[in-house]
């Protein structure tokens, strides 16, 4: 026996979208009759029953449903411990490497600070001997004897001087040369 329908309960009961149901109107696989306007269609009573036994297989639908998000729910949660965790370790981790980070840079300023007080006296000796205030040992005798001066008591207050670190003289560590200044050689005059 047929039942009249409309087109969207047709859809329902068979399981088919609206266009499918006007589809297959079209190609006649489905009688249908137009009255006031509107479209309708047959349906067979043993469509309409596998309709009644499909809504009999709902609850164990919706049972199904209930466990498939009970355990999608399990999974976030499990997820988000796992994320917050993983923060934690980041977190963790950034700490570590900044106090690592920073103990090198202590170290790297003290061994700059270890470097600065070797080398100083280096840098100040070389910015010295550049200078053309300065005239070494050698050619410091020569001017001593030119101007006929005691050279004895010369050299014994050059070596007294250098002891006493006069900056009129410089003894260079890495030539192993003593300049000295030319005003003291004026001041011998």
């Amino acid at each position: 026996m047929e039942k009249l329908v409309t087109t969207s309960q047709a859809a329902k009961i068979l399981n088919l979208s609206l266009q499918g149901v006007h589809y297959r109107i079209k190609n006649n696989t489905l009688k249908s009759i137009k009255q006031n306007g509107k479209t309708y269609v047959y349906i067979n009573e043993d469509d309409y029953k596998e309709e009644k036994t499909t809504n009999k297989e709902l609850p164990t639908l919706l049972e199904l449903k209930d466990e498939q998000i009970k355990l999608l729910k399990k999974v976030v949660k499990w997820h988000k411990k796992q994320y917050q965790n993983e923060l934690v370790r980041l977190q963790n981790a950034h700490n570590d490497l900044k106090d690592v980070m920073k103990s090198e840079i202590k170290l790297l300023q003290d061994a700059f600070s270890e470097m600065k007080k070797i080398y100083q006296n280096r840098i100040v000796d070389k910015k010295s001997f550049d200078s053309d205030e300065y005239v070494n040992l050698k050619d410091f005798i020569l001017l001593v004897e030119k101007y006929r001066l005691d050279i004895k008591n010369i050299k014994n207050l050059i070596i007294k001087e250098i002891k006493q670190k006069n900056k009129k003289f410089i003894y260079n560590k890495v030539t192993k040369e003593v300049l000295i200044h030319k005003s003291y050689f004026l001041e011998l005059l």
